[in-house]
């Protein structure tokens, strides 16, 4: 059962809250042959105050509904529905700092026809710092990230993910940290399982959208930057560039925001203590652990259901 479940986990599935040992999926269904599934990364905090928060919940799970949408996949849950069962569950594994996962997955099918139907999951679990706490020595993947006109890479699909898992274990294999892959055009794109930003002279640049996951934590950086009135592009660059770079880190919903000591053979040179990366470091972290309260999140909650009628 390694560190996510045990004997007395509960998931919600398909509309119940049952034991994770009990919860079954088809041996015969797309998702486990052909990968046709998707999901989300989301976290939960333990606030300032006691409370738990899951962090931007709504846009998690309206980007959960738009990637089965992508994929054909019928999506018959409320955003509502969705938010209210996943605290439900933290609540029942007794859970407030957590990894949560839904996951919308296909019936048995062995043909490559369009489902009429579709399941889903939400798993929690205790998580510490994806990619740790330490600066990441990266290396450049041999890997490229896959062709968009081959995929729909907006949407956040399990078979996407075969990419990231041979980038992140050649970087493994070969004694760093984890990859930083290009794409097609030999741009710089993201890592395995996260988005990208590099610092120069103050100013942050990150890859534009086209060739990578449009990351909810990297659109909360952004966010952060027009706060902090830190300058920030949206571009496309080579790792050339990035090499003469003064800091860099990874963002997503499970790495945080965690910087980089080098690439391949190149050290970067600014102190991280000293940068603006790590500022927005410290303010991601006082975000997702300052307390909105609840009648905040009922608020969000509302807005979103009335902008969706």
């Amino acid at each position: 059962m390694a560190n996510y479940y045990n004997e007395n986990t509960v998931v919600y599935w398909n509309g119940d809250v049952v034991k994770a040992t009990e919860a079954k999926m088809d041996l015969y269904s797309q998702s486990l042959h052909y990968g046709y599934s998707v999901f989300e990364g989301i976290r939960s905090y333990k606030t300032v105050n006691g409370d738990t928060k899951i962090f931007k919940e709504v846009e998690h799970y309206d980007r959960l509904r738009r990637s089965a949408e992508a994929l054909n996949m019928p999506y018959h849950w409320t955003t509502k529905q969705l938010i209210d069962a996943t605290y439900e569950v933290l609540k029942r594994n007794n859970l407030q700092d957590a990894y949560i996962r839904p996951v919308v997955y296909a019936p048995a099918n062995m043909k490559f026809d369009t489902n009429e139907r579709s399941f889903i999951v939400i798993e929690t679990w205790l998580m510490q710092p994806f990619l740790g706490e330490k600066l990441l020595r990266v290396m450049t993947s041999s890997f490229q990230r896959p062709n968009p006109k081959g995929f729909r890479i907006h949407a956040k699909a399990a078979g996407h993910y075969v990419n990231s898992l041979l980038a992140s274990q050649e970087a493994k294999a070969n004694g760093y940290d984890e990859a930083l892959l290009l794409d097609m055009n030999n741009y710089v794109a993201e890592a395995p399982g996260a988005n990208f930003f590099y610092e120069k002279d103050g100013k942050l640049f990150t890859p534009a959208l086209g060739n990578i996951l449009p990351g909810i934590t990297r659109a909360t950086i952004l966010d952060l930057c027009n706060e902090l009135n830190i300058p920030v592009e949206e571009r496309f660059f080579t790792v050339e560039e990035l090499k003469k770079a003064d800091a860099a880190f990874f963002c997503g919903t499970g790495a945080e925001v965690i910087g980089f000591e080098s690439l391949d053979d190149y050290k970067f040179p600014l102190k991280w203590n000293d940068s603006v990366s790590r500022e927005l470091q410290v303010a991601y972290m006082k975000l997702v652990r300052d307390d909105l309260g609840k009648t905040q999140r009922h608020e969000d909650t509302k807005k979103h259901k009335e902008a969706a009628v």
